[in-house]
């Protein structure tokens, strides 16, 4: 029987109904009719809860699953929402067995911070918290969109299911290094390759039982390879050399390994024990001379994952560069498993969800990290085309030069919204207009969608 019966969605939106981000949970309720969804309109109803907060109570406690929903506002969530979740603390109201998720809409300009937000937040108020959903403001006309929105909450019902879960690392005081049990179940192993790149020591116990565990759970054949053992000739020069042709100008043969012993696998995981606040130099001795690839996201669509012995929940830049990692590169991370509090677990974790990730070839949309770093390096690239040979191919092939000079009609309807919006008089005359325009593209998806599920 499935956990989850009761959404509820708590719209942060100061626009209630009309919210563009609310379409997105009612477009998902069109598509999952088994489950039963319901509504808190606490950005538009922030006044009335600040001076009663039982209604909202009581539609929290008949949730399995609290979906916060809001548009981005500078750097993070609206007042109204933060307001909200004031209160909800004051309320001390026990939500321990219930399960969250979020979905942003914004053009990703600091989306990250404001999932960080509401993530913490789900988190003090022990909820099950699985990852959300940050799409453009546009994302729901486009069939990519849709899909992107369809695959986001098929993932958060597997998630629940096997208990996928982002774990709090607020205030944590778990001793490191919790020791691996090894796993004695032979698992079926399925056509498949995992590549499992590691800098571990000889005498790295702790790392090399959380590799050999995570392959033992792992429902796919896996292989390890310790890149301290690569006969690298020296660190990236920053030459240039391979800019027009990808070959590096050291002659120990990486780039090839790279591409054919590495990039060939179905998916990648990271092993490593923290040192000096990084994954250690000889990572970034790797890291540095995969520039024989440029700034090409050739590994794009491939799920990625952590093994990480340490005190990661300390380490709020490494974090930060693991996240950044995979949305720049446009990898699913599938999971950072730790060894602070219950490693068999974590492992277990980020083995499930790599397998539903390659299973569902599943790839959430890019947050502001993945999406703002691309855009610099398009700049780049474009300005450099004559330096960055391969990189300029690479990135007219995959139509990554999406310079908004390009949208020449949403611009002309830019300049006919801002001369309606200068004029008072019209505005006086339009009313609630606006509003209903806007939602216009989003009502037509939800009919189009009702209309085919009718039939």
């Amino acid at each position: 029987m499935s956990k989850i019966k009761n959404v509820l969605v708590v719209n942060g939106s100061p626009k209630g109904k009309n919210s563009i981000t609310l379409q997105t949970s009612r477009y998902l309720e069109l598509l999952f009719p088994d489950l039963t969804f319901d509504t808190l309109h606490v950005g538009a109803q922030i006044k009335a809860l600040e001076k009663d907060m039982t209604p909202a109570i009581e539609k929290l406690k008949g949730a399995d699953l609290i979906v916060f929903s809001y548009p981005v506002y500078t750097f993070i969530a609206p007042y109204q929402l933060h307001r909200f979740i004031e209160l909800l603390k004051e309320c001390n109201v026990d939500l321990s067995d219930k399960y969250a998720t979020q979905i942003s809409t914004s053009k990703h300009f600091y989306d990250w911070t404001a999932h960080r937000y509401v993530e913490d937040n789900a988190l003090d108020l022990n909820l099950k918290y699985i990852k959300g959903l940050s799409a453009d403001m546009d994302d729901l006309t486009t069939k990519k969109g849709q899909k992107e929105a369809v695959d986001f909450w098929n993932y958060v019902l597997y998630a629940v299911e096997n208990d996928i879960l982002v774990r709090n690392t607020l205030d944590y005081s778990t001793p490191n290094k919790v020791s691996v049990i090894p796993n004695t179940v032979t698992e079926t192993r399925d056509n498949g390759d995992i590549v499992i790149l590691t800098n571990a020591e000889e005498n790295d116990n702790q790392l090399h039982d959380m590799i050999a565990y995570f392959s033992s759970v792992m429902p796919r054949k896996t292989r390890v390879i310790n890149i301290r053992e690569y006969p690298f000739k020296g660190g990236c020069l920053g030459c240039f050399n391979c800019a027009s042709t990808g070959k590096c100008i050291y002659k120990d043969n990486f780039d090839s390994f790279l591409r054919e012993e590495i990039q060939t696998a179905e998916a990648i995981v990271m092993a490593f024990t923290i040192k000096d606040h990084s994954m250690g130099a000889s990572f970034k001795l790797y890291d540095d001379r995969q520039f024989c690839n440029g700034h090409r996201t050739v590994t794009m669509g491939m799920p990625m994952g952590y093994i990480v012995s340490g005190n990661l929940s300390k380490e709020e830049n490494l974090k930060v560069i693991i996240e950044g990692r995979a949305n720049v590169g446009g990898n699913f991370l599938a999971g950072v498993a730790t060894d602070e509090f219950e490693p068999n677990k974590e492992l277990d974790a980020l083995a499930k969800s790599l397998e539903y990730a390659l299973e569902n070839q599943y790839v959430p949309p890019q947050n502001f990290l993945g999406i703002g770093g691309m855009k610099i390096f398009r700049d780049l690239i474009w300005q450099m085309q004559g330096l960055m040979r391969a990189d300029h191919k690479f990135y007219k092939a995959h139509g990554q030069y999406d310079f908004p000079q390009k949208h020449r009609g949403r611009m002309i309807a830019m300049y006919l919204v801002g001369s309606l919006m200068s004029n008072k008089k019209l505005m006086a005359k339009a009313g609630n207009m606006m509003n209903e325009g806007m939602l216009m593209p989003y009502n037509k998806v939800l009919e189009k969608t009702k209309k085919e599920l009718d039939k």
